[in-house]
């Protein structure tokens, strides 16, 4: 077995021979967000007389990823994420990949100013994160392990709560299942250098009896495989700083809140002062980097007012203005992902108009007024933390 290490014009930069081993790359140009570099490490199988019989090549990214105290760092730098949770759907396709899709929705993140997404709330397809590889995109990585909180159930279906880790409901066999899916996404994409940090879990109920036996399995596992990246959950509306029973574990706490949507609807000033008392409590009790995974506001593209009412462009527009004036007065906030970058289908019922309108795209991908908000305050941060409390 042959190892050689090309650089992006084609120049060998390292070599190594036999069955298993190391390269090192001297003055290694490294892969950052908007500015991918990429080598090529091309496998070759010779036999006794140096006759090349197969050859394998795959794009190769160096980077470093580091938590140190409430920083996120890339290559040692200290960075900001902006950008949004998504999912694979569109009008055309359905849920789904689509290949012209993804080049637009890459566009129209760049048009925003956003330097990364989380794979809400499974693995996409391995083309996502090769592009997000070329294009110097930052990608969290998650599990497809969404729905692990009967208290959702009894709210949507008001049925008395059933406890979430049981025998009877969420198990040792759950867990296991869960693992084996967390060992095939490691596996496929642990050599992305997009990928930044795993998301073990989106909105599990980590305020029950339970929820630290079910996880801290877990979490040893994914740094096992991984011991490279930084692990996290996203932590649902529920779990609160006072009685989350897994926030210690991970490395990086994920949070989603709809201060002023779900909670305090229409009065944005009291949904500004719970989103930073909220995060506040979080950075004293964990001192962890907190990122805000998911905040947002079901929009109707078209209706308009002259107040902020909810449902308008208007009103999402001060929503997300509002959500990042308290994102900026909290030091350990390392970023902000809104809910969602574009409107999705949903299941049909009475709590949807057509399925899920939070996204700051329509579903074929019309800007709304909060797409402009969000361009006016990401674009030029260049992976920085906004300065001052009217930024973000």
């Amino acid at each position: 077995m042959r190892i050689r290490v090309l650089d992006a014009a084609g120049a060998e930069v390292a070599a190594a021979e036999g069955t298993s081993g190391s390269v090192r790359i001297d003055d290694v140009t490294p892969w950052r967000p908007g500015a991918a570099y990429l080598y090529d490490l091309v496998a070759e199988i010779v036999d006794s007389a140096g006759t090349v019989l197969d050859t394998y090549a795959q794009p190769l990214g160096v980077r470093t990823v580091e938590v140190r105290g409430i920083q996120f760092l890339i290559n040692g730098e200290p960075f900001y994420f902006t950008g949004f949770g998504k999912h694979e759907d569109t009008a055309v396709r359905g849920k789904g990949y689509d290949d012209a899709y993804l080049v637009h929705d890459f566009q129209l993140m760049e048009w925003a100013g956003a330097n990364s997404f989380r794979t809400a709330h499974y693995p996409y397809a391995e083309e996502v994160m090769d592009f997000a590889d070329r294009h110097g995109i930052v990608v969290i990585d998650e599990t497809a392990a969404v729905g692990l909180n009967l208290a959702v159930e009894a709210g949507l279906l008001g049925t008395p709560p059933r406890p979430t880790f049981s025998p009877d409901t969420f198990n040792d066999d759950t867990r296991a299942a869960h693992a084996q899916a967390s060992r095939e996404l490691i596996t496929r994409d642990k050599n992305h250098p997009s990928g930044v940090m795993w998301c073990i879990a989106n909105e599990p109920a980590s305020n029950e009896d339970g929820a630290r036996e079910y996880f801290e399995p877990l979490v040893e596992l994914t740094r096992k495989l991984d011991p490279t990246r930084p692990v996290t959950y996203a932590a649902v509306m529920f779990a609160t700083s006072e009685n989350d029973r897994i926030a210690e574990l991970f490395d990086v706490i994920c949070i989603n809140r709809y201060y002023g949507w779900y909670i305090a609807t229409g009065d944005l000033a009291a949904a500004e002062a719970m989103m930073e008392g909220d995060l506040n409590g979080w950075a004293a009790k964990f001192g962890r980097p907190l990122l805000m995974s998911e905040y947002g506001a079901d929009t109707m593209p078209g209706l308009h007012s002259v107040w902020d009412q909810p449902w308008t462009e208007e009103y999402q527009a001060a929503y997300l203005a509002a959500s990042h004036r308290a994102f900026d007065r909290v030091e350990a906030v390392v970023g902000e992902h809104v809910w969602n970058f574009a409107d999705f289908q949903t299941s049909h019922g009475i709590h949807r108009v057509d399925g899920n309108r939070k996204g700051v795209f329509t579903r074929d991908r019309k800007p709304k007024a909060a797409a402009h908000e969000l361009r006016g305050g990401w674009v030029g941060l260049d992976g920085h933390k906004p300065s001052g409390p009217s930024g973000g």
